[in-house]
């Protein structure tokens, strides 16, 4: 449990040492030009939930088939 631990935090201190100069940006002078991610992530966000309902109801026929 220990060591667990300690590997937990080690792992987290080093994460987190990293993330912090990636949280430093820039100010920008010139215009931004922005591409909108918004309707990939939609998209991806759809076809998780429905592989997702897809895999539940499989596995609740194969508990079902199972039983009988």
């Amino acid at each position: 449990m220990k060591t667990k631990l300690l590997r937990v935090t080690g792992v987290l201190a080093i994460v987190m040492l990293i993330a912090m100069p990636v949280m430093a940006q820039d100010d920008f002078d010139e215009p931004e030009n922005d591409i909108p991610i918004d309707g990939g992530i939609t998209l991806l966000l759809a076809a998780g939930a429905g592989y997702g309902a897809k895999k539940l109801r499989d596995n609740r026929k194969q508990q079902q088939q199972k039983k009988d």
